[in-house]
């Protein structure tokens, strides 16, 4: 099968919102997201941010009191999951901000995988990991990619167990 549509990334993650403004707060200040321009053709409310690689589109419900309101932190629902350089400072920070957070942890053939999960202001969850720690291996086991934030490499196949 292969990449049938020839993918070449991802490119951003729409969200609703309740509120715009309190939306684009915490995907700067908290998650570090940068505004960029958006297309003054579109006939609604949003914004647009970029960083690490990937875009975070907000927009504006027609009608925000008919989203859901989760406020359950569920590490077993939708999120999106971002790779952090210290997972003591983000636990640090989530408490100097006064963030709700659940904690977890992976382990795997000895290698630990830590998890801070959190809700956006409208309940979407955001995972903090340092899982650049386990390796991606493939399920026919032909290789292993070793992703960091600075660089991926296949690396010679080794045995799955």
């Amino acid at each position: 099968m292969g990449n049938q549509l020839k993918l070449k990334s991802l490119n951003h993650i729409s969200l609703v919102c309740t509120s715009l403004t309190e939306s684009l707060d915490f995907y700067k200040n908290v998650l570090g997201f940068i505004p960029i321009r958006r297309p003054g053709s579109f006939e609604f409310e949003g914004a647009w941010l970029f960083n690490y690689n990937i875009g975070i589109h907000l927009l504006q419900s027609e009608d925000p009191e008919s989203l859901p309101n989760t406020r359950r932190i569920n590490p077993k629902d939708n999120h999106i999951s971002f790779q952090c350089e210290s997972m003591a400072g983000v636990e640090k920070k989530l408490k100097e901000m006064e963030i709700e957070y659940v904690k977890a942890r992976v382990e795997e053939g000895g290698i630990e995988v830590d998890q801070i999960f959190f809700h956006d202001p409208d309940g979407f969850m955001i995972e903090i990991c340092n899982c650049d720690n386990l390796p991606v291996v493939f399920v026919a086991g032909e290789a292993i990619r070793m992703c960091s934030a600075i660089s991926c490499s296949v690396q010679p196949k080794l045995t799955v167990v």
